[in-house]
């Protein structure tokens, strides 16, 4: 059957396929296909302004070139998503295999199948089965999720000849919350890399506050990429008291002593319905769970890729039984955005999600909506995207 007959055929019977109800007619034609020929191929895309520096990294700039996989069958059907170039010496596991032996509705992609091939399959499965993912996960989440802009940064900074100043700030916060944004999370952490270490904090207070008395009605998230001391992490909440954060991400490289003596400073000083979120990078999961298990930790970030959305899938019950919330991480790519959209639909337990506002010409990027703050995934099969390259 070719690419034209199967779309056309799949079109025909859509059918409710929820997690630990796929019925023997749904696993005989997701088994009657094989694994033909594998892509891979580059896009470009661009963020819709210049990011500029946070607490760690230099400026991020706007316009971007990535690699996605392309996984078709010898029905027809194709699934794609954006992958890493290592998933090339990997091809030759999966090349020729039914897909039933590469990934279940149920669970997830199978523990010999490298993680580089997670998306890409979990797009093929909704594409044959004629249903978005998150149905595929079993739908138990709201249809409808938080949302924030992730891209409020150092935009004082730039350009590095001619720095704009804080009104810039001001200016990038609008265009979010004109696009649909109501919550924005402010990268904070200047102090010691790109501003001497007082002045760093004092100006990340005074951009939180300016903030806050532009757009009140707007819920504020900071993030200082692990670049504060717990000293410093108090010193910026005692500056911005009163001002209700969201969450405080990444103070510092996470520790359980730190991390309780912050908790139980929030706790006792206004800030004890702000979240502490940690877990981004290189996450000490063991320590994350206890301090979750503590109530010291709040939210998990991993990011949706590198940890992986079956290994999400696996975690969301772990995090759950801990009274821990998630929010995967997702910067880089609005495409990894409106992934995380179906692992919020479908599993539940994500608390907001990180939006990277994005244009291309190489890429359809479907029919996702942000509206008064919430964002909800696409109807259509699979993630509802399309690669044009």
């Amino acid at each position: 059957m070719d690419r034209r007959k199967f779309l056309k055929t799949a079109s025909l019977g859509a059918s409710s396929v929820y997690m630990g109800c796929l019925s023997q007619d749904q696993y005989s034609e997701l088994k009657s296909h094989k694994i033909d020929k594998i892509e891979f191929v580059n896009y470009n895309y661009n963020f819709v302004r210049h990011v500029g520096k946070n607490g760690k990294l230099g400026n991020h700039g706007q316009f971007k070139r990535k690699t996605a996989i392309k996984l078709i069958t010898d029905q027809g059907a194709l699934g794609w998503a954006e992958c890493s170039d290592k998933a090339k010496k990997y091809i030759s596991r999966i090349q020729g295999k039914n897909v039933t032996d590469l990934i279940s509705p149920q669970m997830g992609i199978r523990p010999d199948v490298s993680i580089h091939f997670d998306l890409a399959l979990h797009d093929l499965i909704g594409v044959i089965l004629n249903q978005p993912v998150y149905r595929l996960l079993g739908a138990k989440g709201p249809k409808e999720s938080k949302i924030y802009s992730g891209m409020i940064y150092f935009d004082e900074l730039f350009p590095d000849n001619k720095p704009a100043g804080i009104d810039k700030i001001i200016d990038n916060c609008q265009w979010d919350i004109d696009y649909g944004y109501r919550q924005l999370k402010v990268k904070i952490g200047r102090s010691g890399t790109w501003y001497p270490k007082e002045q760093g904090i004092k100006k990340d207070i005074e951009v939180v506050k300016l903030i806050h008395k532009n757009f009140p009605n707007v819920e504020i998230l900071v993030d200082a990429n692990d670049q504060y001391t717990l000293s410093d992490t108090i010193q910026f909440l005692k500056g911005v008291e009163g001002i209700p954060l969201f969450w405080v991400e990444e103070p510092f490289i996470e520790n359980y002593q730190d991390g309780k003596k912050l908790r139980q400073w929030m706790d006792q000083n206004g800030f004890e319905k702000t979240l502490y979120a940690d877990g981004e990078y290189r996450p000490k999961h063991n320590l994350c769970m206890q301090m979750g298990k503590e109530k010291i930790m709040n939210l998990y970030l991993p990011d949706i890729m590198g940890f992986g959305f079956t290994r999400w899938r696996k975690l969301q019950p772990e995090l759950i039984k801990n009274q821990m919330l998630a929010s995967p991480h997702t910067w880089g790519s609005m495409l990894r955005t409106h992934y995380t959209s179906h692992l919020a639909a479908g599993l539940g337990n994500v608390a907001t999600i990180e939006g990277v506002t994005s244009e291309s010409n190489d890429i359809d990027y479907g029919d996702y909506k942000i509206i008064n703050g919430k964002i909800s995934p696409s109807e259509k099969p699979g993630f509802g995207m399309q690669l044009l390259v």
